[in-house]
């Protein structure tokens, strides 16, 4: 057998390998709803998956964590972390929000800058996630500081300027051509929010970048051994940068889905989001540790998440406990994750 055989051998069985483990994801999100199914039945007495609107908003919640934790996934595989994205959608939301009022609000924030197209207001959303993330990835890149503290920082001045911007006032209002963002539309018949197949759309072409382009092999490179990646050519300044640049837009975009939902914002929206995010990527399999992880995972993780948290709700178990449990979880998912490269290690 030849070098070009054996990698072809050796990739077919790390595919399988994921495909495997996304399937046993699979199985434990169906396990954990039915298990909430029975405990309906005999604590509320009615049914958790039989009420359509439940599962719908089950989705529309988990739209925004979602978007979120596929940026977050980026850059986890990279070996990095960004504790930044909850913080961001609350700026972000805040900018957004104040180019897309009405003329009808006589305490617009920008009097001259009312009833815009909505593009406008999208776009400003989108360059706060970009200027954050590359502030965040030159950070990183080119003086060092741990990923930890450097996305630390910017949570703490996103989320101050958030309040900065209105002086901690929230901002209403808004135009119906940008609150429609947030809405449900019929299709096939059945009510889809637009911000689920926002969702969707973003993991797809996540998932086509990581899984098919030089962006997606340089990212695992980096996250899998970075000497390696130096030493073959990569710029892993330059790549970092783009990693956190598309984490920063990602989470500007979710900024923006979350205002025009709510069609209003708040300094405070976005709060923990970034706990939850990270969440939903280690429980679908992203490795802190980096090197390791699929959108496809880190999909199905935000659903289980967003099942759990209806969960708890539907049995009127308490946010305090939610919290708990939740965290739980996550520890839960990280000692799977050292359990698994650890065998894996013993393996070679």
């Amino acid at each position: 057998m030849n070098t070009s055989d054996a990698a072809g051998l050796a990739d077919t069985r790390a595919a399988k390998r994921k495909f495997k483990s996304e399937m046993s994801m699979a199985f434990v999100l169906v396990g954990i709803a039915l298990i909430f199914e029975v405990l309906g039945w005999i604590f509320v007495g009615t049914s958790f998956l039989g009420n359509d609107q439940r599962l719908s908003i089950i989705i529309l919640q988990v739209s925004v964590t979602g978007i979120l934790a596929v940026g977050v996934t980026h850059v986890i595989i990279t070996g990095g972390i960004d504790l930044a994205s909850g913080s961001v959608v609350g700026l972000s939301a805040m900018v957004a929000a104040s180019l897309a009022q009405g003329s009808a609000d006589v305490r617009a924030l920008y009097p001259g800058l009312t009833d815009l197209f909505p593009l406008w207001p999208i776009m400003a959303g989108l360059l706060v996630g970009l200027i954050t993330g590359w502030i965040s990835g030159f950070l990183i890149a080119k003086t060092g500081i741990p990923p930890f503290i450097a996305t630390l920082g910017m949570m703490v001045c996103a989320r101050g300027a958030a309040k900065w911007y209105t002086l901690g006032q929230p901002i209403g209002l808004l135009t119906p051509q940008f609150t429609w963002i947030g809405k449900s539309y019929l299709i096939l018949g059945f009510p889809v929010p637009l911000p689920v197949l926002i969702f969707l759309g973003v993991a797809i072409i996540s998932h086509i970048a990581l899984g098919y382009t030089r962006y997606g092999k340089y990212t695992y490179a980096i996250g899998s051994n970075p000497q390696a990646a130096r030493v073959s050519g990569i710029d892993i300044g330059s790549h970092l940068i783009k990693v956190y640049i598309v984490a920063g837009v990602l989470s500007g975009l979710a900024g923006v889905v979350t205002a025009a939902r709510a069609a209003s914002a708040q300094p405070t929206m976005g709060t923990a989001y970034e706990l939850d995010a990270i969440a939903a990527a280690v429980i679908g399999g992203t490795s802190l540790a980096g090197g390791s992880g699929r959108i496809t995972g880190t999909l199905i993780g935000t659903i289980i998440l967003g099942v759990i948290t209806s969960g708890f709700t539907f049995l009127k178990i308490g946010s305090y406990y939610q919290e708990i449990i939740k965290g739980a979880i996550i520890v839960l998912a990280v000692v799977i994750d050292q359990y698994r490269r650890s065998r894996q290690a013993r393996g070679s």
